[in-house]
């Protein structure tokens, strides 16, 4: 006596019953991933370097005299940010109801800037000053973007003239083994050195390795560029001989007329 055939309700039913653990497998899957949250900011201080006083040089009818001038003037490409992290780990709900969690006296991790308030963190690359701009897709999370935002389109943005000495490729000048530690970003991993990045400055007045790192990323489903400050746990002395978890730059236009101010957004992806 041959099985009884399985009726077309019961066929529907079943596929409609897998259709739905695979979604929600699927759901599982992508919910592993931990990325970087919103961060709570707070302005401590804001401020600039001052004009230093004018030197005088006695001038006198009929003679010609050599001079040798020095002088600071303020860049008019970039912001710095610097400061200290505090926050904790949790385990909470989608509503914030929090089952538990384990605060941070010495976070290590990473705080990321922004100009773009939503950011693909699971798309997230290192940036490539190459790329060809075309914004065609198909690039590999965790890896270099290869069509996105490239060098010359983002100092465009910022009215950065390719031999401005405070450009974006004279700033993040390093790369490769030595430079950078190796960390994580919504469990994509970034090798030592694989983004280019560079050191801000700290109480020796130049940058030191494993102080003060900053990577350059992108992430190419909102053609976003993200500043990547690497938190120092414990803090490390600042430029200005003071301890901070961070220090970091990012870019805005002032230049010519632009007074105006852009907004950047702040997030933290503590360990």
């Amino acid at each position: 006596m041959g099985e009884k055939p399985i009726s077309w309700d019961l066929a529907r039913k079943l596929g409609l019953a897998f259709a739905f653990a695979a979604l929600l497998l699927a759901q599982l899957y992508f919910a592993l991933a931990i990325e970087p949250s919103g961060a709570s900011v707070s302005v401590v201080r804001s401020e600039r370097a001052p004009a230093d006083s004018a030197g005088s040089v006695p001038a006198q009818a009929g003679n010609v005299t050599e001079l040798n001038i020095f002088g600071y003037s303020v860049t008019q490409a970039w912001q710095g940010y610097f400061g200290n992290v505090t926050g904790t780990i949790e385990l909470a709900d989608a509503t914030g109801n929090v089952l538990y969690n384990w605060s941070l006296a010495n976070p290590a991790g990473e705080v990321y800037a922004s100009t773009n308030s939503s950011i693909s963190w699971t798309n997230i690359q290192c940036f490539n000053f190459t790329a060809d701009g075309t914004y065609t897709g198909s690039e590999t999370p965790g890896a270099t973007n290869l069509h996105g935002t490239n060098l010359s389109q983002l100092e465009s943005q910022f009215n950065i003239a390719p031999d401005d000495v405070d450009g974006v490729d004279e700033t993040f000048t390093l790369l490769g083994a030595g430079t950078h530690d190796l960390f994580y970003t919504a469990n994509l991993e970034f090798a030592e050195g694989e983004c280019p990045n560079t050191r801000v400055y700290s109480a020796s007045g130049t940058g030191v390795p494993n102080q003060f790192e900053e990577a350059l990323m992108y992430e190419p489903t909102t053609a976003s560029v993200v500043f990547a400050a690497l938190l120092e746990p414990g803090s490390v002395q600042g430029f200005d001989s003071n301890d901070y978890d961070f220090e970091m730059l990012v870019l805005e236009d002032g230049h010519a007329t632009d007074t105006s101010t852009t907004s950047y957004y702040f997030y933290v992806e503590l360990e």
